[in-house]
């Protein structure tokens, strides 16, 4: 009986801390919990806590592929981040920033109406699918869990759309669908992975959180993880490891048209290139680094210490 008690008691404590939760922030996290559940991350902010991983990175991060960075993050113990089995409006252009979550749930009345005077409270306009867009800041890519719903899924269309690439710049990963897949493919700049389209619009369901942890598939997806979506599929890179998956991307892309050009020249065996290098071999490398007119912004130690 003191086992139930105990129960009953935590339950209760955890619904009035939800209650208190959804009546002032829509159910987004209270920033000491963004800062503890993203503690890693040690650089710039959104004031609600966010990790806002710099627009210089996110421009790099477009160059490496979904292997290059999933090796990394594999590597690091992040071995669930890739999602496949996407569709797009555009397979040839990546979607690359930085992730504002949604998750949606089905919806019911007594939880609907909840939800819905909270954002009437708030001065939120629109149904609840439109709330997360006016939260999107320059460079976040719209990230939701919409349950895998196609059919009176459809989280956007071309009007909603718009505004979103408005907002942001950038397109969307969904966990659902679209509708007006014409209009938005006319949205230049604009790109959606999702899993279908459909003609309907969006019906029981209901916004459940922004900016709080979602499932993507079988990826867990925190709010300021960098989103890299290409026709491969879509990897999500927690944010204090961006620059680590960018920098290994391109000392690998360096090693590699390094490697290439001196076979082509005939200055160096295979056997000698896939292996470990000698030190004349880095030394050969890192003059050749020195002359790129195109080099990316590498310092000469940091390409050094992984070498």
């Amino acid at each position: 009986m003191k086992a139930q008690t105990h129960t009953a008691l935590l339950a209760a404590a955890f619904c009035a801390s939800l209650s208190a939760n959804l009546s002032a922030d829509l159910l987004t996290l209270p920033r000491e919990e963004m800062l503890a559940l993203t503690a890693k991350w040690t650089g710039e902010r959104y004031p609600d806590g966010r990790p806002k991983v710099a627009d210089r990175l996110l421009e790099r991060m477009r160059q490496v592929s979904i292997e290059e960075a999933w090796e990394v993050l594999k590597g690091q113990g992040f071995a669930n981040q890739c999602e496949g089995n996407w569709q797009m409006i555009h397979s040839d252009q990546a979607v690359v920033g930085r992730a504002l979550t949604a998750v949606y749930r089905p919806s019911r009345p007594d939880y609907a109406e909840r939800i819905n005077a909270t954002g009437k409270e708030q001065g939120r306009i629109g149904a609840s699918n439109s709330w997360p867009i006016d939260m999107l800041q320059q460079g976040d890519v719209y990230v939701a869990d919409g349950f895998g719903k196609v059919a009176d899924g459809t989280l956007i269309g071309d009007n909603l759309g718009n505004a979103i690439y408005a907002k942001s710049g950038n397109g969307v990963v969904f966990d659902g669908s679209v509708r007006d897949l014409a209009g938005l493919s006319e949205i230049e700049g604009f790109n959606a992975f999702v899993r279908g389209w459909h003609p309907s619009a969006i019906k029981d369901m209901i916004l459940g959180g922004v900016n709080v942890p979602i499932r993507i598939g079988g990826v867990t997806v925190l709010p300021g993880d960098v989103v890299l979506a290409k026709r491969e599929g879509v990897i999500f890179i927690p944010a204090h490891l961006a620059e680590r998956v960018v920098v290994t991307a391109e000392v690998v892309a360096l090693k590699d048209r390094f490697g290439h050009q001196r076979l082509r020249e005939g200055a160096y065996t295979p056997g000698q290139i896939d292996r470990a290098w000698t030190p004349d071999i880095k030394t050969d490398f890192l003059r050749w680094f020195e002359a790129l007119p195109d080099k990316p912004p590498l310092p000469r130690d940091e390409l050094e210490k992984r070498l």
